[in-house]
């Protein structure tokens, strides 16, 4: 079943030109979607003021974008330094793909033990690491299917082997 979420897409960087243009940090994998014009964002936060793309454009590997309503360089100076939302369906159109807010706070079990909640994924080239804090530690967990077989969005869970060590407690910096 799919569903969507609020996630940071970019960040406003800045002005560009006279008429209104802005440069975009990107924060998707999809900025041509994200960016299009008639895309509706977010200013700021998930309730802030809504921003439509009236017109997206690359300038080498620079993102440069106009919203409707900023028409010259002192008015997109405003939106300097300003993260953009956008709802992103989440679902299991693309198994085994998920997007990082999907995952994050997500119960995690191991050996019918829950072990606490994904904070945050840490993106590495060789595999993704999911960060999961209890109220005494906090453990990487490699996010590959051999150690994360189940991904339930609809139950809120997230199965991990029971692997020896792997939820041990941090050793003491004492007596070293």
């Amino acid at each position: 079943m799919a569903h969507t979420v609020d996630v940071v897409v970019g960040t406003v960087g800045r002005a560009h030109g006279l008429r209104g243009e802005v440069t975009i940090r990107l924060s998707s994998d999809f900025p041509e979607e994200r960016f299009a014009p008639g895309a509706v964002l977010r200013a700021g936060t998930v309730t802030g003021e809504r921003l439509e793309v009236k017109a997206s454009r690359w300038q080498g590997d620079l993102l440069v974008v106009t919203f409707h309503g900023y028409t010259d360089r002192s008015r997109a100076e405003t939106l300097r330094g300003t993260e953009l939302w956008a709802q992103v369906e989440v679902g299991e159109s693309d198994p085994g793909e998920f997007h990082d807010a999907a995952l994050v706070g997500l119960e995690v079990r191991s050996g019918g033990v829950v072990r606490g909640r994904i904070a945050s994924i840490v993106h590495n080239p060789g595999q993704d690491l999911l960060v999961v804090r209890s109220e005494a530690d906090e453990h990487l967990v490699p996010f590959v299917t051999e150690l994360v077989p189940v991904v339930d969005l609809a139950t809120g869970v997230v199965e991990v082997v029971d692997l020896p060590g792997l939820f041990e407690p941090a050793p003491s910096q004492e007596g070293r």
